[in-house]
């Protein structure tokens, strides 16, 4: 399947190739070949292309545009693009150049304050790694004074203003204009005395980074995989740092996105305080862990903005681990984080099938709003909304489903008229109250078939790390989606298979419980211990109680596929993230990541 798409956008790049350099000898801006197929190359790529110019470019199945033209034509090239782009709605802007070659970045040009590019990012990282900081100084358009000065607009609890620790989810916005500008830039002394609000920077955005700012301590853990598995972070950005390493949570906090299947970027902080030798160790601490066997990942240390371009397109292919050295205090290679961010791809292509589809929101946070009402917010996951739409909001604590309507919708505190598949919005309800709505409920469309709740499902996990065993009634505390609850543990079943050498641990004796060991995979029967919920097969799971790690995903609900072993093979369980093999060496994974020095 891999080869086929390889094989489509090899064949998409090169027509776009092709239409260029007709162009050029036709010597004409509107040649509509060229127009047809760049609109038709922005509306694959959610509104964004980047093009090579290049005379020795090797081809690429990325989402760039190589053309092998030579350096002399280079200026008409871009000469032509301008008024190409400029004719379907778009700014072409020259990124960067090195040697003789030239990067252009057209992006379409928002025709309102929502139409833009949206990409969600999940910062994690050990307590005291600069988290907060970083994005303070990203966000804020202020360097930090060495004090946490730049973090303090992002914190929402007194306690955190405090003890300087984020213990909620936390979010805010970067834009960055069509030609590729950050809307807030660094040093920008008005921006940081009238605090730039999220509707001034979404109304000039054509793209948007939503940072998810995490908790890094210990005691918020369930509040941070919480944050992972409902928000739909589409990168990560792991803070590492360097007078400490990769050391507490930080390892924690990698194994959760590996588990989850989402690219990882490292950030090395505070290389400004950190002495030589010491950068020089975490650095290859951080190298060591990322290629590990149960890592897998290809580090990249970025020192210029070629790398940065390579790495950023490469990205949502899951190999290349991009490691930045910044300073939140002189501002060290923060230009390159940013181009990174900037030139990072997007993943709303990939919801666009999904907008036909019924309505589905897994819902994250409740507010009560006064003189509005219940508001509650989330990523849709599929469907359009528009003001005025009836809906099921469920299911409650007997599984049912009840009926309200969306009285307005908000996108980045901006109102709109609509959403659709892949946005993080907010819907303002009518005839609910708060006490009516908690996380983890659905808003769903109303069709033929009503969405169902489920009091048990099956699921096929893998047992990262636990002190003892796990065995029929252990309970744990499940998070997929926007669901947090308590499960049991029913049953577990034995997954037979040449791919699953290692499953559960035989008993020593035929009468006795089965029980799962660290690295040990099953496939288990789980139930709800409180509310019924609504949860579908193909849903990431990450199960914990303390340090008891469970990561898989659901394969049936209620009672479909107990009695009948369903074989998956080995390709699709590595590709829904819920486990990583290592040469047939299951445990290397929570060996490096609660081990590797």
């Amino acid at each position: 399947m891999t080869s086929i798409i390889n094989e489509m956008d090899a064949l998409t790049l090169k027509s776009m190739d092709m239409q260029i350099l007709s162009a050029l000898e036709t010597n004409d801006p509107l040649y509509m070949p060229l127009v047809m197929e760049l609109k038709q190359q922005l509306d694959k790529e959610s509104g964004e292309v980047v093009i090579i110019l290049d005379e020795n470019a090797v081809p690429s199945v990325d989402t760039r545009v190589i053309i092998n033209i030579s350096t002399s034509k280079h200026n008409a090239c871009k000469a032509l693009l301008d008024q190409t782009s400029a004719h379907v709605g778009a700014c072409c802007t020259k990124l960067t150049s090195y040697g003789n070659t030239n990067v252009l970045l057209i992006r379409n040009e928002p025709q309102s304050a929502e139409d833009h590019i949206e990409i969600r990012v999940a910062i994690l990282g050990n307590v005291d790694a600069g988290k907060s900081t970083l994005l303070g100084v990203l966000t804020k358009g202020g360097l930090d004074d060495g004090r946490g000065r730049a973090r303090v607009d992002l914190f929402r609890h007194k306690h955190e203003i405090e003890t300087g620790r984020t213990s909620s989810v936390g979010t805010e916005v970067m834009g960055f204009h069509a030609n590729g500008t950050p809307v807030v830039e660094l040093h920008d002394a008005d921006a940081l005395q009238r605090k730039v609000s999220w509707e001034d920077i979404c109304q000039k955005s054509a793209k948007v980074i939503s940072f998810i700012d995490l908790a890094g301590h210990e005691r918020y853990l369930k509040t941070t995989v919480f944050g992972m598995t409902s928000a739909l972070p589409d990168y990560v950005m792991l803070m590492v740092g360097a007078n400490a390493g990769l050391v507490g949570m930080s390892k924690e906090h990698l194994g959760i996105a590996l588990a989850l299947g989402i690219p990882v970027a490292v950030v090395i902080t505070k290389v400004d305080m950190c002495p030589p030798h010491i950068l020089e160790r975490t650095m290859q601490q951080v190298q060591k862990v990322l290629q590990s066997p149960g890592c897998r990942k290809a580090p990249v240390f970025i020192e210029s903005e070629s790398q940065v371009i390579d790495a950023a397109l490469k990205f949502p292919m899951k190999r290349v681990c991009p490691i930045f050295q910044v300073s939140n205090v002189t501002g060290q290679r923060l230009d390159l984080l940013r181009m990174f961010l900037n030139v990072l791809p997007s993943s709303q292509a990939q919801y666009a099938p999904l907008r036909s589809g019924p309505v589905e929101m897994p819902i994250n946070d409740v507010f009560s709003v006064p003189f509005v009402g219940t508001v509650v917010s989330g990523v849709l996951k599929s469907g359009i909304v528009k003001t005025g739409d009836s809906l099921l909001l469920g299911p409650d604590s007997l599984g049912q489903f009840t009926q309200t309507s969306v009285r307005s919708i908000q996108r980045k505190r901006i109102n709109v008229a609509c959403a659709s598949a892949g946005q993080s919005v907010c819907f303002a309800l009518k005839r609910v109250r708060r006490n009516q709505v908690r996380k983890g409920m659905l808003l769903a469309s109303q069709t033929s078939t009503p969405p169902c709740a489920y009091q048990e499902f099956e699921a096929e996990v893998l047992c990262l790390y636990h002190t003892t065993t796990l065995s029929v009634g252990s309970c744990i505390v499940l998070h997929a989606s926007s669901i947090r609850q308590t499960v049991k543990i029913m049953s577990i079943l034995k997954i037979d298979g040449p791919e699953r050498r290692r499953s559960v641990s035989s008993p020593p004796m035929d009468d006795a419980k089965p029980v799962m060991r660290m690295g040990d995979r099953a496939r288990v029967r789980l139930r709800f211990m409180a509310n019924m919920e609504y949860i579908t097969p193909g849903t990431k799971l990450i199960a914990r109680e303390g340090k008891t790690k469970l990561v898989g995903v659901v394969r049936s609900v209620g009672n479909q596929g107990f009695a009948t072993m369903v074989q998956q093979s080995h390709d699709e369980v590595h590709n829904a993230g819920a486990w990583h093999e290592a040469g047939n060496k299951s445990t290397h994974l929570p060996t490096q990541l609660s081990g590797a020095a």
